[in-house]
């Protein structure tokens, strides 16, 4: 079992239940702690505490992808009403509309890739045309120093396209199936008394 503490006086373990199940535990003086202070809405819609957020999520991270996650909130002051299903339902709120903007954002960066996929084949066909129309058998330094130029040219606009598809995609899939996974994953709040 591994323990932290951080300077927003959040504080969590990180063990291994019966069976498969993970479990997440966040110590928090107060409810309020878990939210955004900046955050107008309702509790029920309220964004996560950016740190509570982080703090949740990379520990989420530290188990293999499919392993199923739940949280346990431990409150050191219980508020006047029974905040469990409001606890309950901001976590998964907050985590869908994660796994929601993340999913967009990676529809967007594929609708780049094609972009520029369609761009930097373009500008590799003309910078092989070129080389080939206007130098065809020249011989020289000089036109040996151009052809080369124009084929790496060519090339080097290709570079972008292969980076979104070799590279940028996978972290935001792994990033929105732990959004996901959060989404839905059990919450338990108790009194700092329980464990």
């Amino acid at each position: 079992m591994q323990s932290t503490i951080n300077k927003e006086g959040l504080t969590g373990n990180l063990a291994a239940d019966q069976g498969d199940w993970h479990s997440i535990k966040l110590k928090l003086r107060d409810i309020d702690q878990l939210f955004n202070s900046m955050d107008p809405s309702p509790f029920i819609e309220k964004d996560l505490d950016d740190k509570a957020e982080e703090f949740i999520v990379s520990w989420a991270n530290e188990f293999p992808r499919d392993a199923p996650v739940r949280l346990r909130v431990h409150l050191e002051q219980w508020p006047a009403e029974d905040p469990k299903e409001l606890i309950r339902q901001a976590v998964h709120n907050h985590f869908t509309h994660r796994a929601e903007l993340t999913n967009l954002e990676f529809r967007g960066l594929m609708k780049q890739g094609r972009t520029s996929l369609a761009i930097g084949l373009s500008c590799l066909a003309a910078c092989l045309v070129i080389s080939k129309a206007l130098l065809p058998g020249e011989a020289g330094t000089w036109a040996s120093v151009l052809r080369e130029s124009l084929t790496i040219a060519g090339w080097v606009a290709m570079w972008r396209p292969m980076q979104i598809y070799l590279y940028d995609w996978w972290p935001l899939r792994r990033r929105a199936h732990i959004y996901a996974k959060l989404s839905h994953m059990p919450v338990e709040v108790v009194s700092k008394g329980k464990n």
